[in-house]
């Protein structure tokens, strides 16, 4: 189930990527390699962080045929996407939860405790589109949109808490992922978001 949504999920990530790269008019080198880091950048830190080798796209190459694939198709579908725009939110979405239960899963099987494993399924989850939108010079839009580093947050801590009270796994993971998947949801259907903070400088 998780590896299904995986695949989903870097899928749906390296197809924003390549939109991303899209309105900056990059050539087609940049545009797979924006998406390339969409799909893998929140692993690849999580990965880095905590010492845990190889890198998945390094174990799994393949992978980066799927990225580059779904990038490249992107460039040709372009002008239909905005028509897709809420099943690319729904695959999204999984995708999000897909990458929070393995990043956690992850901590755990490497003998971290609950608030690491936490973390790095919030840095699975998030940090690919946070490097996506700073290398396409933009403030991160998971900083300022609709619930989403949170929903990813809540989840890793929801599954922990599942496994702390003796759920099984089998259970534990789509629990997690129905829970988070449906607060996404409701994030964007309602446009939930944290209390922002504006400052402004006096004279301004």
């Amino acid at each position: 189930m998780l590896l299904t949504l995986y695949l989903i999920g870097i899928t749906a990530e390296a197809m924003t990527g390549a939109l991303a790269a899209g309105r900056l008019k990059m050539d087609l080198f940049g545009v797979v390699m924006i998406a390339t880091v969409t799909a893998f950048g929140g692993g690849s830190v999580r990965d880095i962080l905590l010492g845990h080798y190889p890198l998945t796209w390094v174990a799994h190459p393949e992978y980066l045929l799927l990225t580059t694939l779904a990038a490249l198709i992107t460039t040709w579908i372009a002008p239909f996407m905005s028509r897709l725009r809420y099943l690319f939110l729904v695959l999204d979405a999984l995708g999000l939860m897909a990458f929070t239960v393995i990043g956690a899963k992850i901590a755990i099987g490497m003998g971290l405790g609950a608030p690491i494993a936490a973390l790095a399924g919030l840095i699975t989850g998030m940090f690919g589109g946070v490097i996506r939108d700073l290398l396409c010079n933009r403030v991160p839009l998971v900083f300022q949109k609709e619930l989403y580093a949170v929903v990813s947050l809540g989840a890793a801590a929801l599954y922990l808490v599942l496994l702390h009270f003796m759920v099984p796994d089998w259970l534990a993971v789509p629990i997690t992922v129905l829970s988070g998947f449906t607060v996404r949801l409701l994030a964007l259907r309602f446009e939930w978001h944290l209390p922002r903070f504006e400052y402004n400088v006096p004279g301004d």
